[in-house]
C-alpha cells in the first residue's frame, strides 16, 4: 500500500509525549488562512521553488518534459499550470532551488524509518505520530503504519483536525494510543470563513471519539484577529468539560513560518500572516482553561495549528 508523504521528522518533542517520529502526509480537508504547512494541502506531488538559491546552470530548462521552465523577457519563468510534478527538474537541481514535496511511499518504507529511532522512543516514553495535512484522508495507509507500530509495541498518536467521515476514525482507532485533536474556532460562521468549512462535523466527531475511551489531547491555535477573543476560549472549555477522555488542552501560539512556504508554492502570502500573541496573552489563555478545571500543557512550540 502506498501513501503520499511530504516529510518524516525525527526527534520531535511537539507532537505527543516523549521523543517521537512524526510522519506528515499530504492532503487536507481544510484551507486555514494561517496554515503552517501549505505544502500539505494538496495530495499531489508539487514543486517548491527557492529561486534565491538558483545558480543559473540551466539544467531544469533542458530536462523538463513539459517545458515548464522558460526564459521570458530575460527572466526565468516557472509555469505551474503545465507542471505534472514528475520531479525531473528537482532531481537535476543541485543548488536546492527546486525541490519536490510529496512522494509515494510504502508502509514498509515508512516503518523502516520509524524503527531506526526505536531506542529513543523507549528511553523517553515517546513513539510515532501520524500528522499532515489531514492523515485521516489517507486512513487505510495511516492504519497500516500504526498497526505495524503497535505490533512492535511503539506508542502511537494521530494528529487530526477532525473534518473527515467518522469511518476514517474507525479504521485507525484499534491502533491508536492517543489522538491530538485540533479545535480551531467554536463559532461555525467564523470557522468557515477562516478554514473553508464549518465545524459541525469536527465537533460531532470529537463527541463520538470521546466515547471510544481513548485519551485525547486538544490543541487550540491562538491566532490574533482570527480566534483570539476570550469568548472563543471559554466556549471551547465549556464544550470540553462535557467530555470524559480529554487528557489535556494545549494552546498553540501562532507563528508566521507558513508565509515563506506559501511563496515557495507559487501563492501570494498577502493576508495570510497575523501578529504573534504575546506571552502575557498566552498566559491569560492558559489560565482560562486551568480555571475551568482542564489540565493545560504550557510549553513553547512551533507546532502547526
Amino acid at each position: 500500500m502506498n501513501g503520499v508523504v511530504f516529510d518524516i521528522q525525527k526527534f520531535s518533542i511537539y507532537d505527543g509525549p516523549g521523543i517521537r517520529t512524526t510522519v506528515f502526509l499530504k492532503g487536507c480537508s481544510l484551507s486555514c488562512s494561517w496554515c503552517h504547512n501549505p505544502e500539505s494541502i494538496s495530495k499531489k506531488r508539487q514543486v517548491q521553488t527557492h529561486f534565491i538559491k538558483c545558480i543559473g546552470c540551466g539544467r531544469c530548462f533542458d530536462v523538463c518534459p513539459q517545458n515548464a521552465h522558460t526564459i521570458v523577457d530575460g527572466k526565468r519563468v516557472y509555469d505551474r499550470s503545465v507542471c505534472i510534478g514528475c520531479g525531473t527538474c528537482t532531481d537535476e537541481c543541485y543548488s536546492g532551488a527546486l525541490i519536490i514535496t510529496g512522494n509515494k511511499t510504502t508502509v514498509d518504507e515508512v516503518f523502516e524509518e520509524i524503527m531506526r529511532d526505536k531506542a529513543f522512543y523507549k528511553n523517553s516514553n515517546g513513539g510515532v505520530t501520524i500528522s499532515g495535512g489531514e492523515p485521516l484522508l489517507q486512513s487505510k495507509f495511516t492504519a497500516s503504519v500504526l498497526r505495524k507500530c503497535k505490533e512492535d509495541e511503539i506508542h502511537t498518536a494521530v494528529d487530526t483536525a477532525g473534518n473527515v467521515a467518522y469511518t476514517s476514525f474507525e479504521e485507525v482507532i484499534p491502533y491508536t494510543d492517543l489522538f491530538l485533536y485540533d479545535l480551531k474556532i467554536m463559532d461555525p460562521i467564523a470557522h468557515k470563513k477562516h478554514t473553508g468549512a464549518d465545524n459541525k462535523r469536527i465537533l460531532s466527531n470529537l463527541k463520538k471519539l470521546d466515547k471510544e475511551g481513548i485519551p485525547i489531547l486538544i490543541r487550540v491555535p491562538v491566532i490574533p484577529s482570527v480566534n483570539d477573543n476570550i469568548e472563543n476560549f471559554y466556549m471551547t472549555a465549556d464544550f470540553l468539560l462535557k467530555l470524559d477522555n480529554i487528557q489535556a488542552v494545549e494552546p498553540l501560539a501562532y507563528h508566521s513560518l507558513g508565509a515563506g512556504k506559501l511563496e515557495s508554492m507559487g501563492k501570494d502570502a498577502k493576508g495570510t500572516t497575523f501578529d504573534v500573541p504575546t506571552k502575557e496573552y498566552m498566559a491569560e489563555v492558559y489560565d482560562i482553561f486551568s480555571q475551568k478545571g482542564l489540565p493545560v500543557i504550557r510549553k513553547a512550540n512551533t507546532k502547526k495549528a
